[in-house]
């Protein structure tokens, strides 16, 4: 191994070494040449990139770092679950737990990636522009926190699960899961994983669906999309007695939200609703009640609806539910607009963690390595909180662009330039191999490195 290289660094063991009982004492060892590989290469997020990052490009035995992600035994549930109990402890230790759930389409081809598909793509694609694209479907649960130190909300995967498209579930023999129902097993572990916790969970209309409110309801709160057409009732009538038959599900049928939104006696109420989309807080008008939402053949649910237009006309109405029926307007449109950050998360993988780069053909690999580098996006979060405590993390500035806050590329790249710093301080000064470098030099090197993309 060539000197001054982070392999295995001190700060990297001591923030991994609550994963080292989930992999054991050799995969956990080589999963940290792995990870520090990861954190300082750029561009492509592969093995063999990896190991050139970690100065093990002339190591021999390096079919033993593939089998890492390949063949070695480790479980990916226990390790979210402990990722979940240390971002719970970081940022949320006390309060509602917000989880968002969203899914995102890696974009792979290969004939021997068995689990793809064809899918919307829903970056090219628009309202009038229909693009499909060729890959995996994934499914991320994220811990929804506010990071102080960069004055917004970060959407922190822990839980990430594949799910496989229908002709591959086809080509197995399998029952092909819907979205939905992978989404009910996954927001189920994630409640049973925070015990005697409130959890919210907030997602798109992708997921506004009666059989996974249904499933989940008594066990969480969701928050997520309604239709404005949805069958909505009032409550069933008391049972009076003798009374012949099963008892009604449901009672009258109540307004649609289309018609109340086009009711002139629609009782309208002015809300401020703090951090709109990443934003400031934003002016509303909404209204509100609770209804049984019923449809034949599917579960009862019962809800708070939220019917939201805006002042100024710059939205188009739109209406959410919510299955706490104690919880007000702004507190349910303040837990939904903060989902929006998935997006951002989705789209930092891809850009400073190289997702959709790695080159992985087995299928255990697969399913592995997307949920690990999501993972790693928590982790580097996890530990640039730590390192905030120590020195403050300054957003990178120049003088066509004032960043006022630090972002994730900030926090990557502090986290790189610790693992470098302890490289370097590992040196010894009698090295011959040690050269003098000019500090402005030094230091234009290092920011190259630390926010290589």
């Amino acid at each position: 191994m060539a000197a001054g290289v982070p392999v295995a660094a001190q700060p990297l063991e001591h923030w991994l070494r609550p994963f080292a009982t989930i992999l054991g004492e050799a995969t956990w060892r080589r999963a940290l040449v792995l990870v520090a590989g990861a954190l300082l290469a750029p561009g492509r997020r592969t093995v063999a990139s990896a190991l050139r990052a970690a100065g093990l490009e002339a190591a021999p035995g390096f079919a033993r770092y593939h089998r890492v992600l390949s063949h070695a035994r480790w479980s990916g549930l226990a390790a979210g679950q402990r990722l979940l109990a240390l971002l719970v402890a970081a940022f949320v230790p006390d309060g509602p737990v917000v989880l968002a759930l969203d899914d995102t389409l890696e974009r792979r081809w290969g004939r021997r990636i068995r689990a793809r598909g064809i899918y919307r793509d829903p970056v090219r694609s628009s309202r009038g522009h229909f693009v499909k694209a060729s890959g995996l479907r994934w499914l991320s649960v994220m811990l929804v926190v506010a990071v102080p130190w960069a004055g917004r909300t970060w959407d922190l995967p822990f839980l990430t699960v594949l799910a496989p498209s229908e002709r591959c579930c086809r080509e197995r023999g399998q029952r092909h899961k819907r979205l939905t129902d992978w989404a009910r097993q996954a927001l189920l572990r994630a409640a049973r994983w925070l015990p005697g916790r409130r959890v919210v969970a907030v997602a798109d209309s992708s997921f506004a669906a009666l059989e996974l409110l249904g499933a989940v309801r008594r066990r969480m709160v969701v928050v997520t999309r309604l239709r404005l057409d949805a069958r909505l009732f009032a409550p069933p009538p008391p049972r009076t007695p003798r009374t012949i038959g099963r008892p009604r599900l449901v009672g009258d049928r109540l307004p649609t939200l289309a018609r109340r939104l086009g009711d002139h006696r629609t009782r309208w109420r002015r809300l401020v609703v703090g951090g709109w989309y990443g934003g400031g807080d934003r002016v509303v008008e909404a209204c509100s009640g609770t209804a049984l939402w019923h449809h034949p053949g599917m579960p009862v649910v019962p809800l708070r609806w939220v019917l939201v237009r805006d002042p100024f006309g710059e939205f188009r109405p739109q209406a959410f539910l919510c299955t706490d029926l104690d919880a007000g307007p702004v507190d349910i449109l303040s837990w939904f607009v903060r989902r929006w950050t998935t997006e951002v998360t989705f789209a930092e993988v891809r850009r400073h963690l190289g997702v959709e780069t790695q080159r992985q053909w087995s299928d255990q690999a697969i399913a592995r390595t997307t949920p690990v580098l999501l993972g790693l996006y928590s982790l580097v979060a996890l530990w640039a909180d730590e390192l905030q405590r120590g020195s403050a993390i300054l957003p990178r500035a120049a003088a066509w662009y004032a960043k006022r806050a630090p972002t994730f590329s900030d926090a990557l790249a502090a986290v790189r330039r610790t693992l470098w710093a302890d490289a370097a301080l590992r040196t010894s000064r009698a090295d011959r191999d040690a050269a003098k470098v000019p500090r402005a030099v030094l230091d234009r090197l290092t920011d190259l490195a630390c926010y290589a993309a």
